[in-house]
């Protein structure tokens, strides 16, 4: 007798695209707020210390633009999912999707957790980086994922260089 299974991982962004896809954009909104945890004393008490330069958004800025941009980032991972999970591009591709999301997420414990821009910037740098491979892996399977990833690769280098002038400054 043969044994029969069934993939409903890989099948269910094709049946069921809406609730997969609602799925995917709460788990990268979720999983950036993690972030958030990591962030929120050093944020609150270290961070409005610090010389800042004169290009520093005001702090009502990051709220959005991070909630959009892990919007954006589930879409993509969402999109890449839905080519299949059997095809060792689109595997290979999400592996790199998870690895730059741990190493943003770790940004924000090396930044304002442990309140270091030295460390941030190294994170961030490899962050940056991730993204980067995360792009090209996700244009191999789907351009319009790797497009949506480009803000939040544009937004991070900002960031980097924020960072970079914090640690100069302080």
């Amino acid at each position: 007798m043969a044994d029969i299974t069934v993939d409903t991982t890989a099948r269910f962004p094709q049946r069921r695209p809406a609730a997969s896809l609602v799925l995917v954009v709460l788990a990268s909104e979720l999983l950036g707020g993690l972030g958030n945890l990591l962030s929120l004393s050093g944020v609150t008490t270290w961070y409005p210390t610090l010389t800042k330069p004169a290009f520093t958004p005001p702090g009502w800025v990051f709220g959005p633009v991070w909630i959009t941009l892990f919007a954006l980032m589930g879409v993509a991972a969402w999109l890449v999912w839905r080519a299949g999970l059997d095809d060792r591009t689109v595997r290979i591709a999400l592996a790199l999707f998870a690895g730059q999301f741990a190493f943003n997420v770790a940004w924000s414990g090396a930044f304002f957790g442990l309140r270091s821009p030295l460390l941030g910037l190294v994170v961030i740098a490899v962050l940056w980086l991730t993204i980067v491979a995360t792009v090209l892996a996700f244009d191999r399977v789907d351009r319009r994922a790797a497009l949506l990833l480009v803000p939040y690769l544009l937004w991070v280098s900002f960031a980097a260089l924020l960072n970079y002038e914090l640690w100069r400054l302080n």
